[in-house]
């Protein structure tokens, strides 16, 4: 593992800052953005050799030569930035969610629209079972977009889950944990709670603190019992069967489509552990069909802002893929 002085772990923590920026944000992923900076490969081979040992050689070299062999001042560094970047980004799309509905998920489902086209164009061969992956996937995930949530945000077990769903987005390049969270019906009361963590820090409110920091331990465990068992498995698979896994990563996105339409139809609430009445079941509806103002301008512009973003962010990911080739020729 390289070496780093104070200055380049400070350029690492600026890296985790725009992954942390794009993990709250649906359609674009940490780990897209990890692939874009160059510490992709070091990011999972570094999760990867993370084990037990550590303790033992802490035990026989001390704790700074385990510190050093596992690379574990790149991850602090990096999980640092995305750490700030999160809470700063989960206050403010609280707030646009509270106050543009539609104009965020405009631009999220803009966002995912560029997703798809750029994770099925990466598919290579296109056949009889790559279709029906596709298809299985879109019908799959459309399915779960119209079933009621998985659970409620309160249940610890479903905290547990949805951290160890979510954080394949850091594995794979290309999918979003914040999309996941969406599809499992989770998202924005994570990003409430986020939102919740640094409020209690900014007012020193610690039953706020503790509620929240409470719910975001039992997504982190869950999260890191997930890269655990899914990094080796996925990038097996992704390496032996990456038609088939783009296929259905596309095919989830399609069907997914529903869950971030713009224009809802509340069809019954819950009551949230603040007391508060939420949307637990929704529809989607037509612009022409929705009782407020539907915004459909704005709303095509979002849509538009979300989709350029994701093309530009793959413009680089390109030239940066054909530089990395340049070098090595």
């Amino acid at each position: 593992m390289p070496s780093r002085n104070l200055a380049q772990y400070l350029v690492v923590t600026l890296k985790g800052l725009a992954m942390g920026a794009a993990d709250v944000v649906p359609g674009v992923s940490g780990g897209t953005i990890a692939f874009i900076s160059g510490i992709y490969e070091e990011l999972i081979a570094t999760i990867h050799a993370i084990d037990l040992g550590f303790f033992k050689l802490w035990k026989q070299n001390g704790f700074l030569a385990a510190w050093k062999h596992y690379n574990l001042g790149f991850l602090t560094a990096l999980f640092l930035g995305v750490a700030i970047s999160i809470l700063s980004f989960a206050k403010l799309i609280t707030w646009l969610l509270e106050f543009h509905p539609i104009l965020v998920w405009s631009f999220f489902f803009g966002l995912v629209i560029a997703s798809i086209l750029f994770v099925g164009k990466q598919i290579a061969r296109w056949n009889g079972k790559v279709i029906v992956a596709l298809l299985l996937a879109a019908v799959f995930a459309y399915l779960i977009t119209l079933a009621k949530p998985l659970g409620s945000m309160d249940s610890v077990w479903f905290l547990f889950f949805a951290g160890f769903i979510a954080i394949i987005a850091m594995i794979l390049p290309g999918i979003s944990g914040a999309f996941i969270l969406l599809l499992l019906g989770a998202y924005q009361a994570i990003i409430g709670t986020l939102s919740d963590l640094g409020e209690g820090i900014s007012k020193a409110n610690w039953d706020i603190f503790s509620q929240a920091l409470l719910k975001i331990c039992i997504f982190g465990l869950g999260a890191i019992v997930g890269i655990k068992v899914f990094s080796r498995v996925l990038n097996w698979m992704f390496k032996h069967h990456k038609n088939m896994i783009l296929a259905v990563l596309t095919g989830f996105m399609i069907g997914a489509l529903n869950k971030i339409w713009p224009w809802k139809e509340v069809l019954s609430y819950r009551t949230s552990h603040d007391g508060l009445q939420v949307p637990f079941i929704e529809r989607s509806i037509l612009p022409t069909q929705y009782t407020e103002d539907p915004q459909l301008l704005m709303a095509l512009v979002f849509i538009v802002l979300g989709f350029l973003s994701i093309f530009v962010l793959e413009r680089i990911a390109v030239g940066k893929k054909k530089h990395h080739e340049i070098e090595e020729q």
